[in-house]
């Protein structure tokens, strides 16, 4: 039980932190962009942000959700990018992400387990 406990917060804790590091990489905007330009462009920036933070808010119920969010925000990111960049230049945002939606999708199987097993008995 102890563990079950575990597996249910760390990708919640970790999709939190994620989008809080995303999030922080809006920042440089700042020093681009001057006036009500840096508004527009803040907010044109945190754009995935704010899209991974209200499919944490889902998926703080429906793990299937986050874990399928987290993997298709990998893909995503290293689809835009393009594949002409060494490994390294993916790893720092594709990387976290993949190990978010893989605790998610740990935790819903661990949920599946858990129904089954209460089914059987």
């Amino acid at each position: 039980m102890k563990y079950s406990k575990i597996i249910y917060w760390v990708p919640r804790v970790l999709s939190i932190i994620f989008v809080l590091f995303l999030s922080m990489l809006a920042f440089d905007v700042f020093g681009e962009y001057n006036g009500w330009m840096v508004v527009l462009a803040f907010l044109i920036h945190m754009i995935p942000s704010f899209v991974l933070l209200a499919l944490v808010i889902v998926a703080w119920k429906y793990d299937l959700v986050g874990a399928i969010a987290f993997f298709g925000f990998a893909v995503w990111y290293v689809a835009m990018m393009g594949f002409g960049y060494y490994w390294t230049m993916y790893a720092g945002i594709a990387g976290p992400a993949i190990v978010v939606g893989a605790f998610f999708l740990l935790s819903w199987f661990q949920k599946r387990a858990q129904l089954k097993n209460q089914n059987t008995t």
